[in-house]
């Protein structure tokens, strides 16, 4: 079949307007669902969407997705595109050795990172782009988790299907934090080079003709950061997996337990606030004692403010635990704490809320789109304040019967507003409002 004819393919036509299955491709640069939004999101809307009856091929790179499985998702598939992997552990930043050197994609990916740069939503671009030229004809959407990379230019000629892109939110804001937060000039041009990708994810954006987002806030900082046009944008809520992120009574509460997730030790994520906000609170409750669901880092500013405030006993860090260990883990908590400077949406909130858990939470980007009103769902403190942080932990810890308010009002908002089954509905949406606007030759 050529190019033309499958441009003009009437299965996709009466897929959008028949509200049949879709043959959907969902690309991921990195996909660990067990650390960081980006994997976490793959997983549970793929696991929605097969389970509304559409085929979803997730097409993703190192770290590998992990997919759900079941008798109702036989039509969730993985295929891997390998990179070089240049930042596994326990080696990150290596040197591949001279056969592993497959192509030109390749030789840009390592000169890239050896002139400080992250080369992977752009190399992981172009690797999506060859593979889906030579399937064309094989979906009738594809659907890009952020890559926003040069290879996904060209529309449906070029990838064989109209694209539909996901962006959680600028990564510019991350860039502006960790440049806010640079200790010297020579610390800045690091920052500066790391996130010179984000130049190219701008200008992608901008002809992206279909864009989905997790929040209002983001939606907003889409339009000001990227400059993509507003009408281009549609809101999409993401959430919990709330059968497995429930109330668990036979869980024991552990006195003085706080919860955090955080997968990076980056400004953007808080923590070193949510540490200095313990050594207060620990001078009127010496049982507080925080967990980090997350990577311990062996310096840095969070690894100095631990050492700085003897805190080695009452910060722990957890990784490589399963779904049922971290949500018990959530269950055992007094209080599940959202430190964040900046969140696109938040889905730690919207897990521990799920559980019931009381929630404090900072108002920094859509966090309080997610958590909702203080004093009503969650406790609410400006970012950055450890101060307040540490009087709204305080407060929740002290008072077993605002624990229970804010946890079993918080679970109510999440059930009400925060699915999967809903993203994966609404997504389904706007797939077909591509599909249709390809089929009638509209240009957007």
């Amino acid at each position: 079949m050529t190019a033309e004819a499958m441009e003009a393919s009437p299965r996709q036509g009466v897929t959008a307007a028949g509200g049949d299955s879709l043959r959907i491709a969902l690309l991921t640069y990195k996909g660990n669902p067990f650390c960081g939004g980006q994997g976490v999101y793959v997983r549970h809307l793929s696991r929605e969407l097969a389970r509304l009856g559409h085929s979803v091929e997730v097409i993703g790179s190192q770290p590998y997705p992990v997919l759900d499985k079941g008798e109702d998702l036989e039509g969730l598939t993985l295929t891997e595109i390998a990179s070089l992997d240049l930042y596994r552990s326990p080696d990150p930043f290596r040197t591949p050795k001279r056969d592993e050197y497959r192509d030109w994609i390749d030789g840009l990916e390592v000169a890239t990172m050896w002139t400080g740069g992250f080369p992977e939503p752009l190399t992981f671009s172009l690797r999506a782009r060859r593979m889906l030229a030579a399937r064309r004809g094989d979906f009738d959407v594809v659907h890009d988790n952020q890559t926003l990379g040069y290879g996904l230019l060209g529309g449906p000629r070029a990838i064989g299907a109209p694209l539909v892109t996901t962006i959680h939110h600028p990564i510019t804001v991350d860039r502006q934090l960790e440049l806010d937060a640079a200790a010297d000039w020579k610390r800045r041009a690091s920052v500066r080079r790391w996130y010179a990708f984000t130049r190219m994810q701008k200008r992608v954006a901008r002809r992206m003709p279909s864009v989905l987002t997790v929040s209002g806030t983001s939606r907003q900082e889409i339009v000001e950061h990227l400059g993509v046009r507003e009408d281009r944008i549609r809101v999409v809520h993401i959430g919990a997996d709330t059968d497995l992120w429930s109330p668990g009574p036979a869980v024991a509460e552990v006195p003085g337990r706080i919860v955090t997730t955080s997968s990076a030790d980056v400004p953007l994520k808080g923590l070193i606030h949510l540490i200095e906000a313990l050594a207060k609170l620990r001078t009127e409750n010496p049982d507080a004692h925080l967990v980090v669901v997350g990577k311990r880092a062996e310096d840095g500013p969070v690894a100095a403010a631990i050492e700085r405030y003897g805190l080695d006993g009452a910060v722990e860090f957890v990784k490589g635990i399963t779904d049922a260990e971290l949500v018990d883990l959530v269950r055992s908590a007094q209080v599940s704490c959202v430190p964040s400077l900046y969140e696109g949406f938040s889905l730690p909130a919207a897990e521990a809320m799920a559980t019931g858990t009381a929630l404090v939470a900072t108002t920094g980007g859509a966090i309080p789109e997610v958590a909702g009103a203080d004093g009503e769902t969650c406790l609410a403190v400006p970012p950055g304040d450890a101060g307040a942080l540490a009087a709204a932990l305080g407060r929740v810890l002290g008072d077993a019967d605002l624990r229970a308010r804010l946890g079993a009002a918080g679970r109510q908002r999440v059930l009400e507003r925060f699915t999967w089954a809903r993203a994966a509905q609404g997504t389904a949406e706007l797939y077909r409002e591509a599909v249709a606007a390809r089929s009638a030759g509209v240009r957007r």
